[in-house]
């Protein structure tokens, strides 16, 4: 089981900043800048169409994140835009608990909390399996530290594109309570430690916008 993975992704977040790099635009750069953190076995991260920046991520009972950091300014630029699939869905049980906390595909949003590592704040805006679309909940390991966000459902189906389009700002006033100017990366992760077997999804550029 991943443990504290949710907990600890913020410490991840560690190495220093690439500049001069676009964000997250797999079609521009790859996965160059980015790391990958195991917290019980491996997902497998592969960029799959260099052209169009997909990225696949295939997890056999496994669950390791993809993250690359950067500071990024909320007040300039609050929207997360991105593009996903889910390819074999996973059915984990109840996402509320430890052995459900398992997801075909997840988005981080990480505000580091500094050497007050408690404070860290995440938003993982995931493709639940059991939650509806606009449902949200504490991490059953990070507590309210971080907060889990369902926009896509059993209901979308498997194979197809969605894109999303998120105001960080806004997200983390409601879901925390808190004003921030900066977060400080972001993550993706396919994930099925908790519950085991296998998990497929597609990941396309991510990217900042000012609207």
């Amino acid at each position: 089981m991943k443990s504290i993975a949710t907990t600890t992704l913020a410490l991840l977040l560690a190495l220093p900043a690439l500049a001069g790099q676009p964000l997250g635009r797999f079609s521009e750069t790859g996965l160059d800048g980015w790391q990958q953190k195991r917290f019980d076995g491996e997902t497998r991260y592969r960029l799959l169409d260099p052209q169009r920046g997909w990225v696949e991520a295939v997890s056999e009972n496994a669950a390791s994140a993809l993250y690359l950091e950067r500071k990024i300014d909320l007040e300039r630029t609050p929207w997360l835009n991105w593009s996903w699939q889910k390819r074999l869905p996973i059915e984990p049980g109840d996402e509320n608990l430890k052995t459900g906390d398992d997801f075909v595909a997840r988005v981080y949003a990480v505000k580091k909390g500094g050497l007050l590592f408690w404070k860290t704040l995440a938003i993982n805006y995931v493709w639940s399996a059991g939650h509806r679309k606009g449902d949200s909940w504490d991490n059953p390991f990070a507590g309210n530290n971080a907060k889990m966000l369902s926009l896509r459902d059993a209901t979308d189906p498997a194979g197809q594109w969605f894109s999303e389009k998120r105001n960080l700002r806004e997200d983390f006033r409601r879901l925390f309570g808190k004003e921030l100017r900066y977060i400080d990366g972001i993550a993706i992760m396919t994930d099925s430690d908790n519950s085991g077997g296998r998990a497929e999804a597609l990941y396309g550029d991510l990217y900042f916008t000012a609207e």
